[in-house]
């Protein structure tokens, strides 16, 4: 068990490192995916980086309430699913699968929930009769629209003018030119339905949630109005936790006061990693062929936060003779100054590069290193 304090990490809406102090009891949602594609390493990118997180704080004595949630209702998911001709619930439940045998085969630990948006449709549509009542919705077009202007802090996180979020929103699903809406960056809460797609009644007639509401009601009802960490990939800053925050916001009458983490996009061929344009490498394939120990170092061999790094062939190369070179280490032993300099590092903002730097150097020195390595999610 360690001491509660000393651990810094960067704060998106801050833009700073700042110091991070919470109660024994971690309250952490990470946006989980929609389950329409195999696992990338994008995804592994970032799972990877918030599992090092969990560990370390499961090391320094807290525990640790982690929410990955499934939105399992979306409009990339529908659209897949009727491409490829098979009910939307049987391609998330198929795809869902594999994600959870790949993060498991890199060695993450699983959340404490993880909880599906299909199943918090009661807590959407009492959510959005809320806002309606209190001034922060407005029905418009058989849709149900968030006011973004009805609370002031929206746009702290990205800190992004508004022409830039409209040019982003609009890469993202975010429709500015609907007529239907007052200002065009607002967002829908609630929509109709299309022919086929799934839908519920609400009092503003049958249809379906939109992507942000369901993120929302599900941190909301799962860990409650105070969020000590909420973190995804570095595509949800804006405009998916922009709502999320102003939603969130609204809902509570008070910001959350939490740490904002985003794990940098991860490049290929110079671009980001994306479903849409389908420039992915998926964790599958690669496992085929390598110890996913290796792919797990490789991916923590490049700091969270280094802007659109670049996934080459090498990272891989490097990270299984590094592999090699730690299961020659001696076996067994303490190593007591590695182990505080590992947790370190890592409390450090999650400086993994410079963990596995301090580890190769034991590892070159024949001192044991088991310990520190098991702090990383590596077995050895």
């Amino acid at each position: 068990m360690q001491a509660v304090t000393g651990m810094r990490l960067f704060d998106t809406m801050s833009g700073d490192v700042v110091d991070f102090r919470p109660d024994v009891v971690v309250r952490m949602y990470t946006c989980g995916i929609t389950p329409y594609d195999s696992t990338h390493l994008g995804h592994a990118a970032t799972y990877v980086t918030y599992d090092v997180l969990h560990r370390r704080l499961l090391d320094r004595g807290h525990e640790v309430r982690l929410v990955r949630n499934i939105t399992d209702v979306d409009d990339d998911l529908l659209a897949r699913a009727k491409r490829d001709g098979i009910n939307y619930l049987d391609l998330a439940f198929g795809q869902k699968r594999r994600f959870d045998e790949d993060l498991a085969v890199l060695g993450n630990l699983e959340p404490w929930s993880e909880p599906r948006a299909t199943s918090a449709i009661p807590d959407i549509r009492g959510m959005i009769s809320d806002y309606i009542r209190q001034g922060y919705a407005y029905e418009s077009g058989g849709s149900v629209y968030f006011d973004h202007a009805s609370v002031p802090s929206f746009g702290s996180i990205s800190g992004y003018e508004k022409e830039v979020m409209l040019d982003v929103g609009a890469g993202r699903g975010e429709h500015p030119d609907d007529d239907a809406k007052r200002h065009p960056l607002d967002t829908a809460l609630w929509k109709p339905s299309g022919e086929n797609e799934p839908a519920w009644e609400s009092p503003w007639g049958r249809g379906r949630p939109g992507w942000h509401i369901e993120c929302s009601a599900l941190a909301l009802r799962e860990l409650g109005p105070v969020i000590d960490i909420h973190g995804g990939g570095c595509d949800l800053v804006y405009p998916h936790h922009e709502f999320c925050a102003a939603q969130n916001q609204a809902a509570t009458g008070r910001p959350e006061t939490g740490i904002w983490i985003h794990q940098s996009c991860v490049n290929l061929h110079g671009e980001p990693m994306s479903k849409s344009t389908g420039n992915l490498i998926f964790v599958h394939d690669l496992l085929q062929s390598h110890d996913p120990r290796a792919l797990r170092l490789a991916v923590l061999s490049v700091h969270y936060r280094e802007p659109n790094w670049e996934w080459s062939d090498t990272l891989l190369d490097d990270a299984t003779s590094r592999l090699k070179a730690w299961i020659n280490a001696p076996a067994t032993g303490p190593n007591d100054t590695l182990l505080a300099d590992v947790r370190a590092a890592i409390d450090d903002d999650l400086n993994t590069p410079h963990a596995l730097a301090l580890i190769d150097a034991s590892a070159a020195n024949r001192q044991p290193i088991r310990e520190a390595v098991s702090l990383l999610g590596v077995a050895l």
